[in-house]
């Protein structure tokens, strides 16, 4: 009896994400196969046109197209299997010919199986290129290495027997007259499921390998470049040291455009060096999931490896620190520049607000004597205008002695328009002191 489903509210990206471990799946090869792998850089657009380039292909041999780009596609066409994996970055083609045939190894390849011209119109930038030969292994190649270097045109042999001895693996991790690179997988014991399993690893290192040695020209571009900026900002933070006089706006800016240059690089590199610390990351875990043994007479690949990709690792990581710590070096100098010149200019406030004060100071000393003049100017006219109605009085009958009323008249009028003027002075000084 079947047991019924249990509904519950599932998270809409569950499918997907048991979907994701499966993506991926290794490969099942026999024990003869030639493999051509190929990693291409592409474009969104391009991208889109590799998709509609693979449903050609499928048209040209006569077989049903996919109607819908996926991670991971894999077809076989009889003795043809194509499989293409989308990565960030690029996109994986890989391309396995199973059918039988006597010829020398890297004589026939995995695209020779393609139709003429379909290969020739892939759009994208190709990065990683070689050729795989699966075979089983032979008396010839197990105790001939001369049997072997020929078949790599007689360049200098990098391998191994991973697996503890299951299999060989060969390679030159050089390009050769094809303008392809070549390995060569001589299987001793290996089921079909463990061989796809080595051969995956094998063009992942490959390809990883390849991918983040993308960041080394970066590195040696910009590193001079480097250079002479650390050598001026060494002569900018000394010249700060000693406290000498500079011309701080001028340095200011020399500072900014140090600042935008590095800024500049880091938009540039940034992202390329992550991506080398993380595929580099990549390889040393296929190269862990090997398990390698040591051939006579030939690095492993593992040796191989931390002998000439790490450097190359160390020296990116090393130029992106280096590009950290002058951006952080620039930013504190630039800060020490900035405390001087608003040192500088609250020193020139200072100057200014005293010169203010003393300014303001005799602006009042002057208002005062202003005053007093004004006292004086406005009781003339006050008592000029008292006369006239002394005599306006006189004429009109009134007796009086006129002379001894505008002498009392003069102090009485000097009092009160000195008490008014003060009075009025004592007003505004409140007024502002509310404001």
């Amino acid at each position: 009896m079947t047991a019924q489903p249990i509904v519950l509210d599932f998270h809409p990206l569950r499918t997907d994400l048991y979907q994701e471990l499966h993506s991926r799946p290794f490969q099942v090869l026999p024990p003869r196969a030639r493999v051509t792998h190929i990693a291409v850089m592409t474009t969104p657009e391009q991208r889109k046109n590799q998709f509609t380039h693979l449903q050609s292909l499928h048209r040209m041999l006569g077989e049903p197209w996919p109607e819908q780009e996926v991670p991971c596609y894999e077809q076989d066409f009889e003795q043809l299997r194509i499989r293409r994996e989308v990565h960030m970055e690029f996109t994986a083609y890989t391309f396995t010919n199973l059918a039988p045939s006597g010829a020398d190894p890297f004589t026939e390849t995995g695209i020779s199986a393609l139709p003429a011209g379909w290969l020739e119109q892939l759009e994208g930038t190709v990065v990683g290129a070689f050729h795989i030969e699966v075979c089983p292994s032979s008396d010839n190649a197990r105790n001939e290495p001369a049997f072997m270097r020929k078949h790599f045109e007689g360049m200098r042999l990098v391998g191994s027997s991973p697996q503890e001895g299951a299999a060989r693996v060969l390679g030159t991790f050089q390009l050769h007259s094809d303008h392809f690179g070549r390995f060569m997988v001589l299987n001793y014991s290996m089921s079909d499921s463990q061989l796809g399993r080595l051969v995956q690893r094998l063009m992942e290192i490959e390809t990883y390998r390849l991918m983040s040695l993308l960041a080394l020209p970066v590195a040696r571009e910009i590193t001079p470049a480097l250079n002479d900026m650390d050598q001026h900002l060494a002569t900018i933070t000394q010249a700060l040291a000693d406290n000498e006089t500079l011309d701080e706006q001028s340095l200011l800016a020399e500072l900014t455009n140090i600042a935008a240059r590095i800024e500049a690089f880091r938009a540039h590199s940034t992202f390329r060096f992550s991506a080398t610390q993380a595929y580099h990351r990549l390889v040393l875990t296929r190269l862990e999931e090997l398990r390698e043994d040591e051939v006579s007479g030939h690095l492993t690949i593992t040796e191989f490896m931390t002998r000439r990709l790490t450097p190359a690792v160390k020296t990116c990581e090393a130029v992106s620190v280096r590009l950290e710590d002058l951006s952080r070096r620039v930013d504190r100098a630039s800060d020490m520049m900035r405390t001087r010149v608003e040192l500088a200019i609250q020193s020139q406030n200072q100057e200014l607000l005293s010169s203010m004060d003393r300014r303001s100071r005799i602006q009042l000393m002057m208002q005062h004597t202003v005053e007093g003049f004004s006292v004086v100017a406005i009781s003339y006219y006050l008592i000029g205008l008292l006369t006239l109605g002394l005599d306006a009085l006189q004429e009109s009958g009134f007796l009086f002695n006129k002379s001894i009323v505008s002498g009392i008249a003069i102090p009485v009028v000097l009092v009160l328009v000195f008490v008014g003027i003060r009075m009025i002075h004592h007003r505004f000084i409140r007024m502002a002191d509310r404001q």
